[in-house]
């Protein structure tokens, strides 16, 4: 019975976590601008990773497995925000996002 649960859980995770993947993919594609794709390729993606780990992690339920899915988490958590952070970095250092958009502008001054 508990098996069955898990199951149904996991494939739940599983579907929510390639709709929100599919929903950062859309949105990188059609957002028109690089602050608005590097949010669409961040925050949902991230999320839909993570739900896609819980669902392969509540389908898999062996301790070898268990212990690569917890490494592959904490390997997206670690890189997602950092790679944000340069492609914003990059964008803004060269030119290419609008400042209109910009409520409050840090770096110009540097």
């Amino acid at each position: 019975m508990t098996g069955a649960v898990a199951d149904w859980l996991g494939g739940a995770c599983l579907l929510a976590g390639a709709l929100l993947s599919l929903a950062a993919g859309i949105g990188v594609m059609r957002f028109p601008d690089v602050l608005s794709r590097m949010h669409a390729a961040t925050k949902p993606q991230v999320l839909g990773v993570l739900l896609l780990i819980a669902g392969l992690a509540l389908r898999l339920r062996t301790g070898s497995d268990l212990g690569m899915i917890v490494l592959v988490a904490i390997f997206q958590l670690a890189t997602a925000p950092v790679s944000a952070q340069m492609i914003g970095r990059a964008a803004y250092r060269s030119g290419r996002i609008d400042r209109d958009l910009l409520e409050a502008d840090e770096l110009a001054g540097r």
